[in-house]
C-alpha cells in the first residue's frame, strides 16, 4: 500500500476551511439559549454537530491524519477567536463608538465556558475520528453507517459530558448536570443519525472524485503526531 500525500486532492483544503468556519460560527452563536419546541438549547446545537459529520468524512475518505490536521486547525482558529475577543474588549473604545456593552455581550466569552468548550471540542473530535478509523479496519470498509453512528455515539458522549461537567460542575446540582448531558447528547446523536444519508452521499462522491479510500493500518493515532504528512493508506 502506498502512502497518500496531502497534496493532490481537489476538495480537502476547501472542506477543512468549511469545517473551521462552521466551528468558529458555532462558538459565536453558542451564547444564545434558543427554544426549540419544549427544549431550551444553546444556539451552537443548530450548527456544531455538523463538525462531527466533517470529522467522519475526513477520516473515512482521507484518513485519520487528515482529520487530525483539521482538528488542530480548528483548535488554533478557536483559540485565536477567543484571544482576539479578549484583546479587543480590553482595548478602550473610540470616543464616537457607543456599543461597548453590546460588543462585550456577544464576544465576552466567560473563561470557564471558554476552557470547557475548547477542551471538549479537542477530546470529542479526536474520540470521534479514532473510533471511526478503528471501526473501518474492523469492518474492512463495509457498513459505513456503523462507523458514522458508532463514532458519533462515542465522540458526542465525550464532548457533551466534558463541556457540561467543566461548565456547570459545582455550580449546579449534579442531577441537573446529568439531565443537561443526556438532553444535549441525545439531540446531537439524533441530529447525526438523521444526517446519515447525506454523509453517505458526500463520502461516496468524494471517494469517486478523489480516487481515494483511506485505511489507517499504519497510522499513528497520537493526536500530537505531526510528522510525514501522513493521511492514511490507499485502498
Amino acid at each position: 500500500m502506498s502512502k497518500i500525500q496531502p497534496h493532490g486532492y481537489k476538495y480537502l483544503d476547501a472542506l477543512i476551511t468549511a469545517f473551521v468556519v462552521i466551528l468558529l460560527v458555532s462558538n459565536l452563536v453558542a451564547q444564545k439559549i434558543c427554544r426549540i419546541g419544549p427544549l431550551e438549547v444553546s444556539g451552537a446545537v443548530i450548527l456544531f454537530p455538523i463538525t462531527y459529520i466533517f470529522g467522519d468524512v475526513f477520516t473515512e475518505v482521507y484518513g485519520y491524519g487528515a482529520s487530525r490536521r483539521a482538528i488542530w486547525l480548528g483548535f488554533f482558529g478557536t483559540a485565536l477567536l477567543y484571544a482576539m475577543a479578549t484583546i479587543t474588549i480590553s482595548l478602550p473604545a473610540a470616543s464616537g463608538w457607543h456599543n461597548q456593552a453590546a460588543f462585550e455581550t456577544v464576544f465576552g466569552f466567560i473563561p470557564r465556558i471558554l476552557f470547557a468548550s475548547i477542551i471538549a471540542y479537542f477530546l470529542g473530535e479526536f474520540a470521534n475520528s479514532y473510533t471511526l478509523a478503528r471501526m473501518k479496519l474492523v469492518t474492512n470498509g463495509k457498513m459505513l453507517w456503523t462507523r458514522t453512528v458508532g463514532s458519533t455515539i462515542v465522540g458526542q458522549a465525550v464532548d457533551t459530558a466534558v463541556v457540561m461537567t467543566l461548565t456547570f460542575g459545582f455550580t449546579l446540582p449534579w442531577a441537573d448536570i446529568g439531565r443537561l448531558i443526556v438532553t444535549g447528547y441525545l439531540l446531537k446523536v439524533v441530529y447525526e443519525v438523521l444526517a446519515t444519508p447525506v454523509t453517505y452521499a458526500v463520502v461516496g462522491w468524494l471517494k469517486r472524485s478523489e480516487g481515494v479510500d483511506a485505511f489507517d493500518q499504519h497510522t499513528s493515532f497520537n493526536p500530537f503526531h505531526f510528522g510525514g504528512g501522513e493521511l492514511g493508506d490507499r485502498d
